[in-house]
């Protein structure tokens, strides 16, 4: 396994639509048991269950995880500490994007008043 620190050596992403507890074991560098404590901890954790409890992870899921892995690992935050931290990086994607939303509105409202005018 990889030591911790590592976090730009974890192997490639292969191109499937969904992994296996054990794939994504292999491609975080964590063991299965801490992934499933983790979809207790982390809501934005939340993999496709299948028959008999069978846990699928998509693509956005194994980069959730590496960012965890990074926030605990590498960067020494407590899970309390990363769960504010991804909530937060959350609101500032909206944030941002309601930001740019605005302003393209007020351009579109601009352009309207420029055809009014005229």
């Amino acid at each position: 396994m990889l030591e911790p620190s590592h976090n730009n050596e974890l192997p490639a992403i292969p191109g499937k639509r969904y992994f296996t507890i054990g794939e994504v074991s292999e491609l975080c560098a964590v063991k299965p048991h801490v992934l499933r404590y983790w979809e207790q901890e982390f809501p934005q954790l939340n993999p496709v269950k299948r028959r008999g409890n069978r846990r699928y992870y998509q693509h956005q899921d194994v980069l959730m995880i590496r960012q965890i892995r990074s926030l605990l690992y590498d960067q020494g935050f407590t899970i309390g500490g990363a769960r504010q931290r991804l909530v937060g990086d959350e609101k500032c994607e909206d944030a941002s994007e309601y930001r740019q939303l605005v302003r393209q509105m007020i351009l579109e409202l601009e352009q309207l008043l420029d055809v009014l005018r005229a």
